[in-house]
């Protein structure tokens, strides 16, 4: 299957674009290689450069400033023009700088099976949903054309090999669907089709913006999220004991805080989770990720100019490198 372009792939030259016909292989492993490199080290390590990053507070600031890059559209093939279409990479650069300040709590770093687990999830998920933006990013057309031909296992020998080295890849693969396009992720990349045939004074704009968002949020949390940690009895478990009041004192406050900073003293920038939520259970936690979705929608309708400069400032974190030397042995 050959789609209808790459635009600027191979060509080496600034502000410069080459066109090229490239199959939907090259296509996806092109958006998986992207998703590699932004997470790994800039710099070699012991003689073998590209690294993962070893640390997982910097992976999850990383993911989340490209998270933000992609919804201000200043990432590889964006377009300032359609700022807004990819609605739900706005709330998931906040949720991933939540993650990015779970993984630096010490009460969070002393529990291994959580601090693992959310960086596991925190990454897989990456992997998967990075790359369907990227391409979307690069050439729609081709996109439509090759949204169902993704998969691990298809991809150019030297990105097939690097998936299954991947940390976790040998458990995560086949629980995330190999990578596999999922009925929300059509359903939420047709809604970006939508958002980008509207003007932002459309009144339906803001409507289709949410839509996407639960779309693409109902994706990562069933089919990502889900059966890759919650699922698991572990972490299951680790999360039940977390409600218990012996153990709730000392454990963080579950919410998603609208601002760069790990926490605010505006209680209006905060979606805490509902009294009933029970995190390991799909409905119960979706049914808070919406009441967190419309206080991000409220704000970034009203309050535009400040939640875009929070999501700059997220943006800025694209190049932060491990602040630790790298363990020698053993995968981190």
């Amino acid at each position: 299957m050959t789609a209808k372009v790459c635009k600027g792939i191979t060509n080496t030259n600034a502000d410069s674009s080459v066109r090229i016909d490239c199959d939907c292989q090259h296509i996806w492993s092109l958006a998986q290689q992207f998703a590699f490199k932004r997470l790994s080290t800039a710099t070699p390590i012991f003689g073998k450069p590209n690294q993962l990053l070893f640390q997982y507070n910097v992976r999850a600031r990383r993911i989340s400033a490209t998270y933000a890059r992609f919804y201000l559209e200043t990432e590889e093939h964006g377009d300032l023009n359609k700022k807004g279409r990819y609605y739900w990479m706005a709330i998931a650069a906040f949720a991933s700088k939540t993650v990015a300040c779970s993984l630096e709590d010490s009460r969070v770093v002393l529990i291994d099976r959580i601090h693992k687990g959310l960086a596991k999830g925190n990454m897989w998920l990456f992997y998967d949903i990075a790359p369907w933006h990227w391409a979307y990013s690069l050439d729609a057309d081709s996109f439509r054309l090759c949204i169902k031909a993704r998969s691990a296992d298809s991809m150019a020998e030297p990105i097939r090999d690097s998936i299954h080295a991947m940390s976790w890849s040998p458990e995560a693969l086949p629980k995330i669907g190999n990578l596999k396009c999922s009925d929300s992720i059509v359903e939420g990349f047709e809604k970006v089709r939508e958002i980008e045939k509207m003007s932002p004074a459309n009144e339906k704009r803001s409507r289709k913006q949410l839509e996407h968002l639960m779309a693409i949020a109902k994706h990562e949390q069933l089919n990502i999220l889900q059966p890759l940690i919650y699922d698991d009895p572990d972490f299951a478990w680790w999360v039940k004991t977390q409600r218990s009041a012996w153990v709730n004192w000392a454990s963080p406050q579950l919410k998603l805080v609208f601002a760069a900073a790990c926490d605010t003293d505006d209680p209006e920038l905060e979606s805490v989770a509902l009294d009933d939520t029970k995190l390991e259970i799909y409905d119960s936690r979706i049914k808070w990720i919406g009441e967190a979705a419309k206080l991000f929608h409220k704000l970034m309708q009203k309050q535009t100019p400040y939640m875009e400069n929070q999501l700059q400032i997220m943006a800025s974190w694209v190049n932060q490198q491990d602040r630790l030397p790298a363990p020698r042995y053993g995968p981190y």
